[in-house]
């Protein structure tokens, strides 16, 4: 079952890096695409296609509170979230996943009460949407050649592909010397009150670097309704900095 999947051995078993990032056939792309690949990817940059992250932060949930959380993203599977976050002094264990297309979510106080589970097909389509917007931690994904890129205007850039099957549309807010500044989809989900819908979802970047050759971001607030009053009042719910970051 993929939510009985250890992390460690996901990352273990996870394919190496094939190729390496040339500009050279980038001609064609938008500006800002271009700007955006060269300056997150060097020349001679192996594509990575799975990356392991360490990261700490504070998530919403009424108030907010405190985590400490490993990821995994490997292209050809899914992605897993393990985290641990302290409500009212006491650990929530859980993670959020989509491993070969199953979705799951499973949330336990001290790891043996449960304090949500969820799963199917709308868990799987929202989580596609999170990994979609987790590729500005795996770059070289977003170089191959089953992206299709689209200019929006000087700053902004329109990238379509699919992720375990899912379509998504990712834009990239990047300034003039590649650096990313802000990334949103509409994505798949429940925010507040209501069924699942599309809705706007995304972030903005407040900090990078630059680390084994490959530069990501590195501190981000992300949630619904990105660039809007609703994003401060109602939607932001993540606020994450990242530690480490391997890639394979």
């Amino acid at each position: 079952m993929a939510d009985a999947i250890d992390l460690d051995a996901f990352w273990e078993s996870a394919p190496t890096a094939q190729g390496t990032f040339r500009p050279d056939p980038l001609g064609d792309m938008p500006g800002p695409a271009r700007r955006y690949l060269t300056h997150f990817l060097p020349p001679g940059t192996p594509l990575a296609r799975s990356v392991r992250l360490s990261m700490h932060g504070t998530i919403k949930l009424g108030a907010w509170r405190a985590f400490e959380a490993e990821q995994v993203i490997r292209w050809d599977r899914g992605m897993i979230w393990q985290a641990t976050v302290r409500m009212m002094g006491l650990p929530v264990y859980g993670s959020d996943r989509l491993v070969d297309g199953v979705g799951t979510q499973r949330w336990k106080l001290l790891g043996l009460i449960p304090v949500m589970t969820a799963s199917g097909s709308d868990i799987a389509r929202s989580t596609a949407g999170r990994m979609a917007a987790e590729t500005v931690w795996l770059p070289s994904v977003l170089a191959r050649d089953d992206v299709m890129w689209t200019a929006v205007d000087a700053r902004h850039v329109r990238a379509a592909f699919t992720v375990q099957g899912e379509p998504v549309e990712l834009t990239l807010t990047v300034d003039d010397d590649g650096r990313l500044e802000a990334v949103t989809l509409p994505r798949w989900g429940e925010p507040g009150d209501g069924p699942f819908r599309e809705e706007p979802f995304g972030g903005r970047v407040e900090a990078e670097e630059t680390i084994d050759g490959v530069t990501v971001p590195t501190r981000l607030r992300i949630g619904w309704y990105p660039g809007t009053e609703r994003f401060a009042e109602e939607g932001e719910f993540f606020r994450v900095t990242v530690d480490t970051v391997t890639y394979r």
